[in-house]
């Protein structure tokens, strides 16, 4: 993901802000009794890097998917950005899913990059219609604003929400600067989105703190977090986060998608497993870790 990327981490303040007090307010509402949810992946399966690492060594790349799911519980559906699923691509994902794996849509950038919201009613029907086939193994899908799409807007988003089929899982990815600017904007905001049982999307990103405004408008969480290759602060990171969401666990928070993005997504599966490592330990949970081959240095003899 490049967006808020930086070359030079070295003055980034990486520490995770105040949440914003209708989180509390969403989470004293849950009942605490329910079992934990807790999806969490790389954003793509297409990397040829993890063949033999992640996936067998003679791995070929159209089998990319299922050796993927087979060692992840969640992905990023990027390729609905750029394209409505066709009703063989949703035929060939829930072939390939297991039971309790989630698929997460983005929203198709025709709805909300050119189109921005408007104008886009057939296209969404046609989208929610292709998604809804995927049953069980739909997760939450993103609507990712355009950077373009700011609060002047917001009558706009909420119109469209509204014509969003009952119940549809949907969480909001807000990127225009002014959204997060002034506090009463935002507040009104998020207090549309509860409204509405719709969820907000956290980026935790290098060089836009500001996206990552700690909000929870319904009980899940949808967050985006982009490591820098391995850097040290992307473990410290991690375990600061393993400490809130723990936190927000024991609060009643019991939908949780967590996306490790790193780079150019080499690294993604170390840093995933470290994160699962120690959501399991904080939560008694039992996510399955992926299994890493140690990869073999090119004219080693061992």
């Amino acid at each position: 993901m490049d967006f808020g990327k930086l070359q030079d981490i070295s003055e980034v303040d990486f520490t995770l802000p105040p949440e914003n007090p209708i989180t509390d307010k969403i989470l004293a509402a849950q009942p605490i009794d329910k079992p934990v949810d807790l999806y969490i992946g790389p954003p793509i399966w297409a990397n040829k890097d993890w063949v033999g690492k992640v996936y067998p060594h003679n791995a070929k790349e159209k089998d990319f998917l299922h050796y993927y799911i087979r060692q992840f519980n969640t992905i990023e559906l990027n390729v609905t950005h750029y394209q409505i699923p066709t009703p063989a691509m949703i035929s060939r994902w829930k072939e390939e899913a297991v039971k309790g794996f989630k698929f997460c849509p983005k929203f198709p950038q025709a709805i909300s990059h050119d189109r921005q919201l408007l104008g886009a009613e057939a296209l969404t029907t046609e989208f929610c219609n292709a998604v809804l086939e995927l049953g069980e193994n739909l997760g939450r899908t993103f609507l990712q604003l355009s950077p373009a799409f700011e609060p002047k807007q917001l009558k706009v988003l909420e119109s469209y929400l509204k014509s969003l089929p009952k119940g549809f899982p949907v969480s909001v990815e807000f990127r225009h600067e002014k959204w997060f600017s002034n506090s009463a904007t935002w507040q009104e905001t998020c207090a549309m989105l509860e409204e509405l049982g719709v969820g907000t999307v956290m980026s935790d990103v290098s060089g836009r703190r500001d996206v990552l405004h700690m909000t929870l408008t319904d009980n899940s969480l949808m967050l985006r977090f982009v490591g820098n290759e391995l850097h040290p602060t992307d473990y410290s990171r991690a375990d600061e986060w393993c400490i809130k969401i723990t936190d927000w666990i024991k609060r009643g928070l019991r939908n949780i998608y967590i996306f490790i993005h790193c780079g150019e997504n080499k690294y993604a599966p170390e840093l995933t497993q470290y994160w699962i490592k120690k959501l399991n330990s904080a939560n008694n949970l039992h996510i399955q870790e992926p299994r890493i081959s140690p990869q073999v240095v090119q004219g080693s003899l061992f």
